[in-house]
């Protein structure tokens, strides 16, 4: 098996009595979740700064005993990281490849996760059956179509956390307009983690209130 590099400074400061899961993780990502393709082997170094506590930091988003929705959880990320992180949140994956279901649902019992459910599914193929104050989601897609699949998966007034990067501001500038005929009523850039990252992992939050199946919006003028 492979191993990941140690746990970085940030990480140890970050996840305290929850590292050893959190090391756990890494050296699955690093062994199955390269074999399995769910993360390149030149991803394996930086594994903590880049994707692990990457992740993990935005759960200062999500208020104590939330229920998420991660949607295109892929490797389990940002889902699985914090979970691990945040045991009293209710953490809902949603993939829709039935190998990286099967391979999420052996770190789900490996790492004892009980606060992680995991669904085999497009996000689309949940809309009215699988709902949420919170929805994630981490290099999936565009802001404006990322929020068509994960909007109709919000409770009215709910967020969507999308992980972006540097440029996440202009991406959210760009697209607006679009956001807004979707049912968003409010929408900001959060910096998450700067305290135990070399760079701070950026989401925009959008809050919205979704269009029930079967009605049509109305368009702004």
């Amino acid at each position: 098996m492979d191993h990941a590099p140690e746990a970085t400074e940030g990480a140890h400061r970050f996840f305290g009595e929850r590292l050893p899961r959190a090391t756990a993780f890494a050296d699955i990502l690093a062994d199955t979740g390269v074999s399995h393709g769910l993360i390149g082997p030149r991803e394996v170094p930086i594994l903590w700064e880049r994707h692990i506590l990457n992740c993990a930091v935005i759960e200062d988003a999500f208020p104590s005993g939330a229920r998420v929705v991660d949607v295109g959880s892929g490797a389990g990320l940002p889902g699985v990281a914090m979970a691990i992180a945040r045991p009293d949140l209710e953490i809902h994956l949603v993939e829709p490849m039935m190998r990286r279901t099967e391979w999420l649902d052996g770190v789900v019992a490996d790492l004892a996760l009980e606060n992680v459910t995991v669904h085999r599914a497009r996000a689309e193929e949940v809309h009215g059956v699988l709902s949420a104050p919170f929805v994630t989601a981490r290099a999936v897609a565009r802001l404006d179509k990322l929020a068509r699949w994960c909007f109709p998966l919000l409770d009215d007034g709910g967020q969507l956390v999308a992980m972006k990067g540097r440029s996440a501001q202009e991406e959210l500038d760009a697209v607006t307009p679009t956001l807004r005929n979707l049912g968003m009523t409010a929408a900001a850039v959060s910096e998450h983690g700067a305290a135990v990252l070399p760079e701070p992992t950026m989401t925009v939050d959008c809050t919205a209130t979704p269009r029930k199946p079967g009605t049509k919006r109305p368009r702004r003028r």
